[in-house]
């Protein structure tokens, strides 16, 4: 049987910072017909309804039925170790990450955590990720089976690291690769799962490792590859010691194959002319994590510019440097940082970024992150009065912006009436 879900519905033509904010469709009495697992139509409720008799109708009134949020970058092992106290990036790993990613050896913890994060992810409207693993396969199989249990679309890798890694994560160029195949090989298409190769950064990876993850993405080019650039300063001047010879930091991945279209590259804050000019040219994708880069002090994504430069840009909570598991949050953080940029963005933009933008990051735009026929039925539905300190600046909206507003700023998982994952309701 058909469902048919009624209420506010929000979508996009196009993306609002190139096309302006007439790419967003807002039905303020809409409908979104699923079958089978996708978006069958979408349109003003009375006309949906009269059409599709049969189907069994969800009434969620003033709710707005959005694409579920996409978060392009997550580190899910870091998920017990979210909103740490730390001071930079190297002793935050030090601290932190690094005893907390030795447990994930354990199959069992590996799979607790993996559930306990998706289930996070999931109560707060996201229905997409993409995550870093640990260098232990047993915390590939454990994501990968836990996002197949809800039928999820994830993007997942074995974090490789042969140097600057305690004893116990590090593996070596070969075991990073024999390692990475077979995982690859044995999820990647599979259900709603894609593989992606994950180096961590160039300070933990040798050039050796670099090549030989660069010759497996030669081998397998349908997959992305992911890793960080240009977080902190004064993690670039390690990288310029690290690799005398290189450019910049980007040239360190350039150089051993790690760069093309389907490379998605977390940060990416200090980034000089040359790798701006080139990662445009690569096609390559840039993932803004804001409450990270804050939280750690990393600095300030120049949102503005890049997307002005015509760069592929996406959104991530950063689970665990990130301070927060919602989209809400992390979309309140970019309005932040963008306004210290001295370039506010509207909350059209925001939300593509969380929704659509991020999908085009991960090249899955033609499947998730917008509410149209043919695409997969990954919704979110937001109350936009989910408190009283929310409902009492609604009542003051003249517009569906004015109206999603305070959300963005404001709102918690106790925006999230409800998500839909392969047009079944998760929660």
């Amino acid at each position: 049987m058909a469902d048919l879900l009624l209420g506010q519905v929000l979508s996009f033509t196009a993306d609002p910072f190139a096309a302006g904010l007439g790419a967003a469709r807002h039905e303020s009495h809409g409908a979104v017909l699923i079958e089978n697992g996708r978006i069958a139509a979408v349109g003003p409720a009375d006309r949906l309804r009269a059409a599709h008799p049969a189907a069994k109708v969800t009434d969620y009134g003033r709710c707005l039925i959005s694409a579920g949020f996409v978060d392009a970058h997550v580190h899910y092992p870091q998920t017990a170790i979210i909103a740490s106290w730390g001071k930079r990036l190297i002793d935050w790993l030090n601290l932190y990450t690094f005893p907390e990613e030795m447990r994930f050896a354990d199959a069992a913890y590996a799979a607790e955590v993996a559930e306990r994060y998706l289930g996070l992810a999931t109560a707060n409207g996201t229905t997409s990720v993409c995550t870093y693993s640990t260098i232990h396969p047993e915390s590939v199989d454990a994501i990968f089976g836990a996002a197949a249990r809800r039928d999820m679309r994830i993007w997942a890798g074995k974090t490789c690291m042969d140097r600057n890694a305690p004893e116990g994560l590090r593996d070596t160029p070969q075991s990073a690769y024999d390692d990475s195949k077979r995982l690859l090989e044995k999820w990647h298409g599979q259900g709603r799962a894609s593989y992606v190769i994950t180096p961590r950064f160039s300070p933990t990876s040798t050039p050796e490792q670099l090549a030989a993850l660069g010759a497996l993405w030669r081998e397998y080019p349908d997959c992305l590859m992911q890793t960080h650039l240009s977080e902190q300063t004064d993690e670039i001047d390690w990288v310029k010691s690290l690799f005398p010879q290189s450019r910049d930091y980007l040239d360190t991945y350039e150089a051993q194959g790690l760069l093309a279209e389907g490379a998605i590259y977390g940060h990416a804050i200090h980034l000089t002319a040359r790798e701006r000019d080139r990662l445009r040219e690569a096609g390559a994708s840039l993932i803004h994590c804001p409450t990270s880069n804050t939280f750690i002090g990393s600095g300030l994504f120049d949102m503005g510019g890049l997307k002005a430069q015509g760069h592929r840009v996406g959104l991530a909570t950063d689970t665990g440097g990130g301070s927060s598991f919602s989209m809400l949050r992390t979309m309140a953080a970019t309005y932040e940082v963008a306004q210290l940029r001295g370039r506010p963005l509207h909350p059209a933009e925001l939300w593509w970024l969380a929704t659509q933008g991020s999908a085009q990051a991960l090249r899955a735009d033609h499947l998730i992150g917008n509410i149209a026929p043919g695409m997969e039925a990954d919704l979110a539905v937001i109350d936009l009065a989910s408190t009283p300190a929310i409902a009492q600046a609604v009542t003051r909206a003249g517009d569906i912006w004015q109206a999603l507003f305070p959300t963005i700023m404001m709102g918690d998982d106790r925006a999230i009436h409800a998500t839909w994952i392969a047009g079944r309701p998760a929660i």
